[in-house]
C-alpha cells in the first residue's frame, strides 16, 4: 500500500496558486491534497464605478482608468490571481465605508467568505467523482468566518481540530493556530494554550507512529521557522548590513513532536523557511510560500507501510 500526498500552505488568497493546487493531484499523481492554512487574502481593492460608465481604481501603486467591461473583467482576474479581493462600488458607498472602520471590516469579511466559497465550489467541480481526498484547513491569518464554509462541503474536508484518516494506515491531526505573532492574527494564541490544544488532539490518535501532524505553526528552532527579527515598528533588525534572523516557531509544537514522535510534520506559516528537518524520527517539512509570484510551493510525500518512502519539494 502506497499513498502519495501533496501538501502546500499559505496561498493567501492568490487564485492562480489555488487553481494550481486543485489541479496538482493529476500533475503529481497524488492521492491526497492538503492545504494547511492561511488560505485568505489580506487586502481589498476598491474599484469605483463612475457615472459615465468607466471605472477608476488604484492597484499596485498605479491609478487605473477602465473604459470597458472587458478591461474590468481582465483587472478583476488579475487582482484575484495576485491574492487581493476586488470590490466594485460607487463613490458614495466608498466614502461611507472609508469613514466607518467597522463597516469596512464587515465588508472585508463578507468578500473574503464569498471568495472562499467560490474556491470550494471550484474544488468540488474538479474533484467530485474522483478518488482524490482534499483537505483544506484555516491558518492563523484566517478569520473564523471561513470555518463554516470549509466544513459545509461534501468533497473538501476541513480537518481542523480533528483526527482524520488519509488512508487505511495513516491518521492526521490538524491545527491552524500559532503562537503569538507581531501582527496579532485571528488565531494567534499563547504558546501554552497551543500546547494544550496539541495534547488534546494527540490523546485521540490511535497509532502515533504512523500519524501526521498537520500544524500550521512549525516547531521552534527547526530551521523551518527562521524569520527576520522585527523591531516594535515591524521593520527588520539589521546588524553589520545584514538582516538578523531568529527562530519564531512554537516551543509547544516542538515539545509535542519530541514527545510523541509522529511519522511526519507538515507546516507552513513562515514563507521564507522552506525546507525539511528531522526531530528524532519525525520528518518535518515547510514547503515555503511564493504566492505573490503565482508559484505553488509544495511537497510531494510518498507513504507506505514502512513510513516515509520519499519526498520532494516542488515549485511551479
Amino acid at each position: 500500500m502506497k499513498t502519495r500526498l501533496l501538501f502546500t500552505s499559505d496561498v493567501h488568497g492568490a487564485e492562480k496558486v489555488f487553481m494550481k493546487f486543485v489541479n496538482a493531484a493529476k500533475h503529481y499523481s497524488a492521492d491526497v491534497l492538503i492545504l494547511g492554512g492561511d488560505i485568505t487574502g489580506k487586502i481589498m481593492i476598491p474599484i469605483i464605478k463612475r457615472e459615465d460608465g468607466t471605472y477608476l481604481t488604484e492597484y499596485k501603486g498605479q491609478v487605473q482608468k477602465l473604459d470597458t467591461e472587458s478591461q474590468l473583467s481582465d483587472l478583476l482576474k488579475n487582482i484575484r490571481f495576485s491574492g487581493y479581493y476586488p470590490y466594485v462600488t460607487t463613490q458614495s458607498e466608498y466614502d461611507q465605508l472609508a469613514n466607518d472602520k467597522s463597516k469596512m471590516d464587515a465588508l472585508f469579511s463578507k468578500v473574503m467568505a464569498e471568495n472562499v466559497e467560490r474556491w470550494i465550489k471550484v474544488a468540488e467541480e474538479r474533484l467530485r467523482g474522483s478518488k482524490i481526498k482534499c483537505y483544506i484547513s484555516p491558518g492563523n491569518d484566517d478569520r473564523y468566518d471561513v470555518d463554516r464554509i470549509l466544513s459545509s462541503s461534501d468533497v473538501v474536508i476541513n480537518p481542523e481540530g480533528r483526527v482524520v484518516t488519509i488512508d487505511d494506515r495513516h491518521e492526521m491531526i490538524t491545527l491552524g493556530y500559532t503562537n503569538v505573532t507581531p501582527w496579532n492574527a485571528p488565531r494567534d494564541i499563547d504558546d501554552a494554550e497551543l500546547g494544550k490544544k496539541v495534547e488534546d488532539l494527540a490523546s485521540k490518535v490511535n497509532n502515533m507512529r504512523d500519524c501526521i501532524f498537520n500544524f500550521h505553526c512549525p516547531p521552534y528552532d527547526s530551521s523551518l521557522d527562521t524569520a527576520p527579527l522585527l523591531r516594535p515598528d515591524l521593520r527588520p533588525v539589521v546588524s553589520g548590513g545584514a538582516i538578523v534572523n531568529v527562530p519564531v516557531g512554537s516551543k509547544a509544537v516542538r515539545k509535542a513532536i519530541e514527545t510523541h514522535q509522529p511519522l511526519l510534520g507538515l507546516h507552513g506559516h513562515i514563507h521564507e523557511a522552506k525546507g525539511a528537518s528531522k526531530i528524532g524520527r519525525t520528518l518535518c517539512i515547510n514547503p515555503g510560500s511564493e504566492y505573490p509570484e503565482g508559484i505553488l510551493c509544495g511537497v510531494v510525500v510518498d507513504l507506505d507501510e514502512k513510513g516515509v518512502k520519499g519526498y520532494v519539494l516542488t515549485s511551479g
